[in-house]
């Protein structure tokens, strides 16, 4: 078989929709998002020629990637990677499996991501806390910081918990929740086998919910596993979302760091981070806490991120406090 010269996905699919011909290529259009078809057809504008080696080799990926998914939608992916490997040998059988759960799949509780969380609450909020934190970690962090925020109490620090400490789900246990959930609201969707859930997820959860049950959920967790209470804590806001805060709320919080602490902080800090410090500052300030920065010579990456997390546990007390405000929700606008 010809070797394929380092084709990216896009160009595979431009090559696969010309090679099906333009009544087949409409067809599948019609499955496809507006952007997809925008980047899909400058693709196949801008490809002048596409060999003969080229097609075989697109036709025959695309060929077994069908196959894959068949045996999937039989067995199961292990009893797919099973088959696959007998025909096609350890290697080739992973790197179908890794396409199809991917890039080619629709991600699970697509039909949920859809609808409005204020009915999605009346479904799922009676499933257990392991399903509610599921389905929480496949959908937008807004979508699901309403639901969480419609929980019972005692259910959110659970969920909570839960997701941030969620690793990789079976695409089997995924096809089960969703084959219960359809029969309430909806067609199930095709399986993926992806990593979701962890602190980055329950970080952007718990940064668009309401400031007391963001509250209520930390001090619950502080109780049962303060270590990772601690661990999502320091990731609610980070040194660099500093430049999200007003005027006011910096110069606030300013005053409360000593400046040599500002020059260990700063000097791992981004160029818009200083900037934005330095502009609420007064000149003479700035002017000593650069000249400290330049005499220090090197400072290790560790005494940076604690000088910056320092100040980022100032900016969390005062806001604890009421005295400055963060945006929250990613859409909020301060003014």
């Amino acid at each position: 078989m010809p070797k394929q010269k380092g084709l990216s996905g896009k160009e595979k699919a431009a090559i696969l929709l010309i090679t099906l011909g333009p009544q087949k290529s409409a067809d599948i259009f019609q499955h496809l998002s507006e952007d997809e078809i925008e980047e899909l057809t400058l693709e196949i504008a801008n490809m002048r020629m596409v060999s003969p080696e080229e097609k075989e080799v697109v036709l025959e990926d695309f060929y077994q990637l069908c196959l894959a998914q068949e045996y999937i939608s039989e067995g199961g992916i292990n009893y797919a990677k099973d088959v696959l490997e007998r025909a096609l040998g350890s290697q080739k059988a992973v790197n179908i499996i890794n396409k199809l759960t991917s890039s080619l799949q629709v991600r699970p509780f697509e039909f949920i991501r859809k609808a409005d969380p204020s009915q999605l609450i009346t479904y799922i909020q009676n499933e257990h806390p392991q399903t509610i934190a599921l389905i929480l970690a496949y959908l937008s962090p807004n979508q699901s910081a309403q639901i969480l925020s419609s929980l019972s109490q005692e259910k959110q620090s659970e969920v909570a918990r839960r997701i941030a400490v969620m690793d990789r789900t079976s695409p089997e246990v995924i096809k089960e929740i969703e084959r219960v959930l359809e029969n309430k609201f909806s067609n199930m969707v095709t399986q993926d086998y992806a990593a979701v859930g962890g602190i980055e997820t329950i970080v952007n959860i718990l940064n668009s919910v309401d400031r007391g049950t963001e509250k209520l959920i930390m001090e619950e967790l502080e109780v049962q596993d303060a270590e990772l209470s601690e661990e999502i804590r320091k990731r609610m806001f980070v040194f660099d979302d500093i430049v999200s805060l007003d005027s006011r709320s910096i110069q606030r919080f300013a005053r409360e760091i000593e400046n040599d602490q500002w020059a260990v902080a700063l000097k791992g800090a981004s160029e818009e981070v200083k900037e934005v410090i330095f502009a609420n500052m007064s000149k003479r300030l700035v002017e000593m806490i650069r000249e400290d920065m330049e005499f220090m010579g090197p400072v290790r990456l560790k005494d940076i991120e604690e000088a910056q997390q320092n100040i980022v546990n100032v900016i969390r007390r005062l806001e604890e406090e009421g005295e400055i405000v963060t945006p929250r929700g990613g859409d909020e606008v301060i003014v």
